[in-house]
């Protein structure tokens, strides 16, 4: 017998100058979790497990009330999988990193960890990603077979945990790539722009709940994309 999905949230990160309110964010998080001094497990998959990534980002999340985060290596070649696996496995709430969304998603298919992750959220375990680690803990993301040409993009299966579509951060760049992958969706499909600072609470539902400020909403209308009323925080 499993427990119901938890919420999955998902931050834009972003600057230095807006680490006090991604702090805010975190603490609320803790909170609504009911998880007082989490275990945080920190999967740095997109990143190539890069140690000193890894130390910043556990500095950020202990400040934010965490009693301790630990690493659950998987990317090197000599990663101990069975040992990551204990990590996530033992951990109050899962942690997944920045970094590069493609290369992320190919560790985590390569080292045969998709399908214990996805039971470990099945089961009930609370998870959560900054800037790439959200889009990774959403539905799917867009990719060029050539960088030089445009026509070159498809979509990739991501967690799918969040039942959406999103991006971070981009919003001086417009959500190009966020557009790009909603015109390769179905009908109707939403997609989520998570400006700096921002970050959102997605139901496995689908239901959208924004923290931290206003986030961007688009959505393919037969083949076009268009924007449509931002999601605003309910308090």
């Amino acid at each position: 017998m499993t427990d119901k999905p938890k919420p999955v949230y998902l931050f834009a990160g972003g600057r230095s100058g807006n680490r006090k309110k991604q702090g805010v964010l975190l603490e609320r998080m803790f909170r609504e979790l009911g998880i007082a001094s989490p275990t945080v497990a920190y999967s740095g998959a997109a990143s190539g497990d890069d140690r000193s990534f890894f130390r910043f980002i556990a500095g950020e999340l202990t400040q934010a009330g965490a009693d301790k985060v630990v690493h659950a290596v998987i990317a090197p070649l000599s990663a101990d999988l069975d040992k990551a696996r204990s990590v996530l496995e033992g951990a109050d709430i899962v942690f997944i990193s920045g970094g590069d969304v493609e290369a992320g998603m190919e560790i985590l298919k390569e080292k045969n960890m998709l399908d214990f992750i996805k039971r470990l959220y099945r089961q009930g375990k609370p998870f959560f990603g900054i800037s790439a680690g959200a889009i990774m803990l959403a539905e799917r993301w867009v990719r060029w077979r050539d960088p030089d040409d445009d026509s070159s993009a498809e979509l990739f299966p991501c967690l799918d945990f969040a039942p959406i579509i999103c991006d971070t951060h981009d919003e001086a760049d417009g959500w190009e790539e966020l557009q790009t992958a909603l015109t390769l969706a179905e009908d109707g499909a939403l997609g989520y722009g998570l400006a700096t600072g921002s970050g959102i609470k997605v139901f496995s539902d689908g239901r959208v709940e924004a923290l931290g400020g206003e986030v961007y909403q688009y959505r393919n209308r037969q083949g076009r994309v268009e924007r449509i009323e931002d999601v605003t925080p309910s308090d």
